[in-house]
């Protein structure tokens, strides 16, 4: 009896392993990785028994050197993650979208407090979820959990190509624009430069993320001090703004308010699209130190700091900017510092460049764990669910999110495809809210460490009704696109991943075998195994 990671080490020393071609060894390989997990008993204890389940006949706790992703992100990094991928480029470089639909200062911070209160409603609603189904994948965990593989693989599939490629290659691109703007202040930076940047970027994060969970969690804990710090900076600074008198901008607040339904919606969008970012933790909920704790208290922290910080730093700008310097500002933050750091207003657009390196790094961390868990579910290729034997990160999920991100930064109008995920995004993000009251319904004597009040998920489903409706009705023919890339995903799912492997043509399957030994050879991983608790829990 061993553990997988000296079982791999074994394996891969036996020269009629090392020899096998394509197929035969391999499969017995794969077949054998599959069915079951070994685990390595104590001195004291008995042998352990190898059990399909993955279960050990002398504990049902795991072993400290099982092959599973480690419990290594405390409360501080927990917050630290919501925080700063929630706090991402928008807030400085484009609040205008909520005062261009509203029209008004005061209905625009109304609309911001709106935004942070649905927010909240969501992020309680997936603490809920995230303590009683304690897989990481967030809502792909919740809706693979409440309805099943179809719709899942089609949240999971928007994600693969479109959703998580897109936003960190946009948010690398914006880093590496807000990075390389000093060099050139007269002119506009070499497109070959800034993607080449953005490049280096996504790569050093990759490689961070891969050598140790800590390193990921450090490198986010950092950036997220450094752009709470430039908020601060800004709000205090609009304080002072205000107690010397320049507070002209908030007399008549409300005075030529747009209350029509269609502007307060657009308006109330724009501002839910910068709160995005409160579902981060729950992508990583098996590696969350005492998750039924961590998981909630993390996000009732984290969700009143950034909605205070939100509604502070657009009054510190309505203190200095007028509506029409808002309205015509690229980066309003940039344009606050000019009027009111002076020679230090240098210090915004490198806080936005740390802010978006922190955001990056929190949307590789995510993304990798969710094409990690769908791998483990069997809805992507094997190879995406190993681990290194050693630092016990998704080192292959890593570089796989890496490779499509990379991929993305060849595509010229990258910004345009942003558009495309709006319904899709909303879309499933209401179905694992729906998930939790049907849940409610199907197991009502489930576990659940937290369990709000049946208000909150009726809400927020409502809400999201309408949120899923904006798009369709004011930009159909990209809410059209992003239907159409979700459908795509049927295709590949009855004809791929509902087959079975036996029934699956000999080349292709010899393919994937030699393809998964190669990657598990090189990047020294091996198959994962589930936390007993964590699995008996969730079923």
């Amino acid at each position: 009896k061993c553990c997988p990671r000296d079982f791999f080490l074994f394996m891969t020393k036996l020269p009629g392993v090392q020899a096998a071609g394509p197929g035969g060894g391999n499969e017995a390989w794969n077949a054998m990785a599959k069915t079951t997990h070994y685990a390595a008993a104590s001195q004291g204890d008995p042998p352990a028994k190898a059990v399909s389940n993955g279960t050990s006949a002398s504990s049902h706790r795991p072993p400290e050197d099982s092959m599973q992703l480690k419990k290594e992100i405390s409360l501080l990094n927990g917050v630290c993650l919501i925080v700063g991928n929630m706090i991402g480029s928008g807030i400085f470089v484009s609040p205008k979208g909520v005062l261009m639909y509203s029209d008004s200062y005061g209905l625009s911070l109304v609309i911001w407090a709106v935004g942070g209160l649905f927010s909240v409603f969501g992020a309680l609603c997936y603490a809920e979820l995230g303590t009683t189904i304690k897989k990481s994948g967030a809502s792909y965990a919740y809706i693979l959990e409440a309805f099943g593989e179809l719709p899942a693989f089609i949240r999971l599939w928007t994600s693969l190509l479109i959703i998580e490629p897109t936003s960190q290659a946009v948010i690398a691109i914006t880093f590496a624009n807000y990075l390389v703007q000093p060099i050139f202040p007269s002119c506009e930076a070499p497109y070959l430069a800034g993607r080449l940047l953005a490049a280096v970027c996504i790569c050093l994060l990759t490689f961070v993320n891969c050598a140790y969970v800590k390193w990921g969690t450090r490198v986010q804990d950092l950036s997220t001090y450094a752009k709470v710090l430039a908020l601060i900076a800004v709000i205090i600074a609009g304080i002072v703004c205000i107690g010397q008198g320049r507070s002209e901008n908030f007399t008549d607040s409300f005075e030529g308010s747009s209350w029509q339904v269609g502007n307060i919606a657009l308006a109330l969008y724009s501002a839910l699209f910068s709160y995005s970012g409160w579902d981060t933790l729950n992508f990583v909920t098996e590696e969350i130190k005492n998750p039924e704790r961590n998981l909630p208290l993390s996000i009732g922290i984290s969700m009143p700091i950034v909605t205070v910080i939100y509604i502070m730093t657009n009054v510190a700008y309505y203190s200095v900017l007028s509506k029409t310097d808002i309205l015509a500002s690229d980066a309003v933050a940039v344009s606050f510092a000019d009027q009111v750091f002076g020679v230090m207003n240098w210090t915004i657009p490198l806080a936005v460049a740390l802010s978006c390196f922190g955001g990056l790094n929190a949307s590789i961390l995510a993304a990798s764990r969710l094409f990690f868990v769908g791998s483990r579910e069997g809805h992507l290729p094997d190879a995406i669910c190993m681990i290194h034997v050693k630092r016990f990160t998704p080192v292959p999920a890593l570089l796989f999110n890496g490779a499509m991100a990379l991929v993305y930064l060849c595509v010229q109008d990258i910004f345009k495809l942003i558009n495309y995920y709006s319904f899709s995004y909303w879309f499933f993000v209401g179905l694992s809210i729906a998930g939790q009251l049907y849940l409610r319904w199907k197991e009502p004597s489930k576990e659940r460490p937290l369990k709000l009040s049946i208000v909150f998920p009726v809400v927020f489903c409502l809400c999201t009704i309408f949120l899923v409706a904006v798009p369709l009705y004011t930009d159909p023919v990209n809410s059209a696109i992003g239907i159409a890339i979700a459908a795509s995903g049927l295709p590949f799912y009855f004809l791929v991943v509902r087959v079975p492997e036996t029934k699956r043509p000999g080349c292709l399957r010899r393919a994937v075998a030699s393809v998964t030994r190669l990657i598990q050879i090189l990047s020294l991983s091996v198959l994962t195994e589930m936390d007993p608790d964590t699995e008996a829990k969730s079923q």
